[in-house]
């Protein structure tokens, strides 16, 4: 791929993109008149994705997996983000709405209620999403990457994934391969459907409705009008109702970094009742996080709640905290969030005299979700919102309280002396600051909702012996975040801390007084707006296609040419309004300095396709784009691949090509984000080489929140790809075909943040990145968005079918797999690719599992379709905790070793009765947990398991009725 700088070189829209093999996804469950082996068929000419040129065979030179109606219904799915996860193509990535669950690192904080398609693990910015062959617009907050919630899924007939790289045909977006969601092209009758899918164990329980209906037949009537329209909702599932979700697991590695519990935790704070540190009696250092519970003599930290428990001083190398309790933060999350949706979509199609049709197709969206956190963390402080005044004071209210605690702490450090008297480094009277998770304040709320749209004019038809397709679009995605509760306005909520009627020091059982939850209510920011965005897109495009005239030994010359012409436009609103420009809301997760007034940037595109069969056992096929950006300039990308088939039995097929991901807006104009990196695993590299801390070494002491600044940079180019394929197809009968395709993807330029892995392991590098102050010191990391190295990806993807009779019906085993063989890393282009990373721990990006397969097994007689699946994911080497990583302390029960995750799905589908169609589906027949996991719970979701792999939901029943009225 080349690509220039702006200048009189000119851009090119969509390419032309390659046929493939038609595979099939899923065990397919079908009556016995629809069965393929024993029903001849007639194919017509088809455009598949990947290809403008019309043919009739499915065995093309690029593999794609096609996935009937049928078989999406078979497996009760009812939803895109459900089919993904169901994939083995798909990556393993925080894309979906269960691995979004927790506050998230500041740069994220606009995929609120967003599912993307990962496919290849290359992340939904690089996986093209398609409505019809046609692009629909990526999500309004963040402008990256389209939420699969907003596609109308009751009205797909089928979706095609192109495994492939497409930018030769479909431009930007598509290095790990594009998935189109094809609805049906008309459609008469009514069809009413309606559904549930409910839990075991309780929790997480989805329901669905939809009705399609049409009239009008396009070869008598010469028009047809359909419409139909969806609901769907999605309840929600916490941490409190899975057993595998605690965090409380010390001897495995895993514990969590928190000492600010509902029952909290009396810390030193300057002014406090604790000046300095207190000498621990039973020896081990003096002490500084005091939790009354947890003192020798004491009911114990279980006893402030169900997710309390002791702080793990020695894991997290707190010693000053041998007394603290801790809260199961993670296991106080959503591990479902709740989301409601609705769908509309309706296509008008008409006939105009000979072989051509107009059409309009209409598509409307609205998803709300609610992005629920766990409860605010209060920590004291000398300055700031958390200020002196919002300590625990001692009054008339408080006394009782106060005096408890006092004696709990003076009882133990110092025996013997008076009291409620002041003695060594305890002082009564003084207000008592604190680390408190506010269970009161409710847990913290962001509501987005998202209105999705795209509205649609083409024509298509045949001139001569060629066909045409002309299409108009505007097509856009609107959000916006609101808080909900759990949020307060600053001023107030200090009063309702300082006024001594909250009492952070309360067991399980008693309750706020109602003085101080009129306070809360009074003090509450629900409603305020957070941000909101628009993402929008319009595309002229033309594309033509169809014989030269010419043939070659194998058959005719085809070709195919289009332009495309596209506005993408993008804009956010970050900047506090209403009640928020003039009230500050604490810890409320506004992104102000991302506001930004509305960008665009114009695209024209050029493309060609030919295909070539050059013998009766080969064809080859070349295609090119040429995309033009007002921005960056031009890039080209071509495409090469041909398919060689010996004999019948046997085909090979293979591609090269080379792919660009344009940067997105709030990559190029994003203002300055600031957070905090709240990890124990970083020291100054500077003075401590290799910035691993030790506290035996002088200068390697960890840096306690170190700030992080993130943002856009106008500077930034696109990235660049390469992509091979080499695959072999083998169908030495009706009843049994195999296929084996080899694919290797690099990825240059890449755009990211630099974790803070790569800024600590790389210091020589990135030292700039380093921000200090004049005296040396850490101000801030810098992890704004750059260019950086790349990414080298390559694997094996294996798909066997095999069929036949028995009983009077027919049976077939299907059995799809994907195999990652290297995923490496290099920081710089100019530096080498790093260790393979295939099986092990990998944060916040995809984690590259080895192997991935389903084992469909499918028989249908009669009336009944019965389908069996086995859903396999490969172990994988754990994150080590902290404390392995220093050398300080190793869990007893450690284990490096991440289990393998096996579920088995039954589906039954009965058409008994006219019209009719039942279908029962049993996910997690055995109700199996996910494996244990010892990650770090602030960069990652799941309480001691894997989000980006695992379905919190366990067993569930799904019942799915459908009727139709002709």
């Amino acid at each position: 791929m080349s690509i220039a700088r702006r200048s009189s070189r000119r851009h090119a829209p969509t390419a032309a993109i390659m046929l493939a093999l038609a595979v099939p996804g899923t065990a397919a469950a079908q009556s016995e008149d629809t069965d393929p082996a024993r029903t001849a068929r007639t194919l017509d000419s088809v455009t598949v994705t990947g290809s403008r040129i019309k043919r009739t065979d499915v065995e093309t030179a690029l593999p794609i997996t096609i996935i009937q109606k049928q078989e999406i219904e078979a497996q009760g799915i009812t939803s895109a983000e459900q089919l993904l996860q169901f994939l083995n193509i798909s990556g393993n990535g925080s894309d979906n709405l269960v691995a979004q669950v927790g506050v998230g690192s500041d740069e994220m904080r606009g995929n609120n209620g967003v599912s993307g398609a990962n496919l290849r693990g290359q992340g939904a910015d690089a996986t093209l999403v398609l409505l019809n062959g046609r692009r629909v617009a990526t999500h309004g907050l963040r402008g990256q990457a389209v939420d699969l919630n907003s596609i109308p899924f009751a009205a797909i007939d089928r979706v095609e994934v192109l495994r492939d790289g497409a930018s030769a045909v479909y431009g930007t977006d598509a290095i790990g391969g594009v998935i189109n969601f094809i609805t049906r092209s008309d459609y008469r009758g009514v069809t009413v459907n309606a559904g549930f899918d409910v839990t075991h164990d309780g929790g997480g329980d989805i329901y669905n409705a939809n009705i399609l209906g049409g009239v009008g037949d396009i070869s008598t009537d010469r028009w047809n009008v359909w419409g139909t329209l969806n609901w769907k909702k999605n309840e929600i599932l916490t941490g409190s109702d899975r057993d595998f979700a605690t965090t409380f697991q010390p001897n495995r590695g895993l514990s969590p970094d928190t000492r600010g519990t509902p029952f909290a935790t009396v810390t030193n704070s300057a002014g406090g009742i604790i000046t300095g540190s207190l000498p621990d009696p039973a020896g081990g250092g003096n002490q500084s996080f005091i939790n009354p519970l947890d003192l020798p003599g004491g009911p114990g930290c279980e006893a402030g709640g169900d997710l309390m428990g002791p702080y793990e001083h020695l894991m997290w190398g707190v010693a000053s905290a041998k007394y603290a309790c801790a809260w199961d933060y993670p296991a106080a999350r959503v591990m479902q969030q709740p989301l409601e949706s609705v769908q509309a979509m309706g296509r008008a199609t008409f006939g105009i005299g000979d072989g051509h049709l107009f059409y309009i197709e209409g598509m409307k969206s609205r998803v709300k979700s609610n992005r629920q956190f766990e409860s605010q963390q209060i920590t004291s402080g000398t300055t700031g919102s958390l200020n002196p005044s919002t300590w625990y004071p001692l009054n008339d209210i408080t006394r009782d309280t106060y005096n408890e605690v006092y004696e709990a702490i003076r009882g133990f450090f110092y025996p013997g002396s008076a009291a409620l008297s002041s003695v060594g480094n305890l002082v009564y009277g003084n207000r008592i600051p604190y680390r408190w998770r506010c269970e009161a304040c409710g847990p913290r709320e962001v509501l987005t909702t998202t209105t999705a749209w795209r509205l649609l004019a083409g024509m298509e038809g045949d001139i001569g012996s060629w066909n045409y397709d002309l299409g108009l679009s505007r097509a856009s995605s609107r959000g916006e975040s609101t808080l909900g509760n759990g949020y307060y306005f600053t001023t107030e909520f200090q009063r309702a801390l300082g006024s001594g009627h909250i009492n952070p020091f309360i067991m399980p059982g008693e309750q706020q007084s109602e003085q101080g939850m009129d306070l809360l209510r009074a003090a509450s920011a629900a409603g305020v707006k957070l941000y909101g965005g628009e993402s929008t897109v319009t595309t002229l495009d033309a594309s033509f296609a169809g014989g030269l005239g010419w043939t070659l030994w194998g058959g005719e010359v085809q070709l195919a040419t289009g332009i495309e012409l596209r506005r993408e436009e993008f804009g956010f609103a970050g900047k506090l309004e209403g009640e928020a420009a003039t009230r500050a809301i604490y810890q409320a997760p506004f992104d102000v300095n991302n506001d930004q007034p509305d960008v665009g940037r114009d695209i024209k595109a050029l493309y060609v396709e030919a295909y070539a069969p050059v013998h009766e056992t080969l064809e080859l096929t070349l295609a090119v784009r040429h995309d033009d950006y007002d921005t960056f300039g031009g890039t080209t990308n071509p495409k090469y691949s041909f398919k060689w088939q010996p004999f019948d039995a046997l085909a090979f097929r293979g591609a090269y090509s080379t792919g660009f991901k344009a940067p997105e807006f709030t990559k190029l104009y994003g203002g300055r984000l600031e957070g905090e990196y709240t990890g124990l695993d970083l020291a100054d590299p500077a003075l401590c080489p290799g910035g691993v801390p030790n506290s035996s070494v002088p200068g390697c002491e960890f840096i306690n929140r170190p700030g992080q600044v993130f943002g856009g940079n106008i500077n930034l180019q696109p990235e660049e790809s390469e992509q091979r394929s080499l695959g072999v197809v083998y169908a030495p009968t009706d009843t049994f075909n195999i296929s084996l395709d080899w694919w290797e993807i690099e990825r240059l330029n890449t755009i990211r943040a630099p974790d803070i892995n790569m800024l600590r392991d790389f210091y020589h590098l990135f030292a700039d990145r380093w921000i200090r102050n004049p005296d040396g010191s850490l101000d801030h990391l810098d992890r704004t968005f750059a260019n950086t190295g790349g990414t080298l990806t390559s694997g094996v993807e294996l798909d066997a079918n095999l069929r036949g009779e028995l009983g009077g019906g027919a049976w077939q085993v299907n059995l799809n797999g994907s195999y990652i063989d290297n995923f490496q890393q290099r920081v710089l282009l100019e530096m080498p690719y790093g260790d393979n990373e295939v099986g092990r721990y990998v944060r916040f990006f995809n984690l590259p599992l080895k192997w991935k397969h389903t084992l469909n097994f499918g028989y249908v007689k009669g009336h009944w379709a019965h389908t069996l699946t086995q859903v396999y994911r490969h172990g994988y080497k754990d994150e080590l905790p902290v404390s392995m990583v220093r050398g300080t302390w190793t869990p007893p029960d450690w284990n490096p070793d991440v289990d393998r995750y096996i579920t088995y799905n039954y589906g039954v589908t009965w058409t008994g009765l006219e019209s009719t169609k039942i279908t029962f589906v049993v996910r997690n027949l055995l109700n199996t947990d996910p494996p244990f996991t010892a990650h770090q719970n602030d960069f990652a979701s799941g309480a001691a398991w894997e989000a980006r792999i695992g379905d919190p939901r366990g067993r569930s029943y799904g019942l799915i009725v459908e009727h139709r009225f002709e």
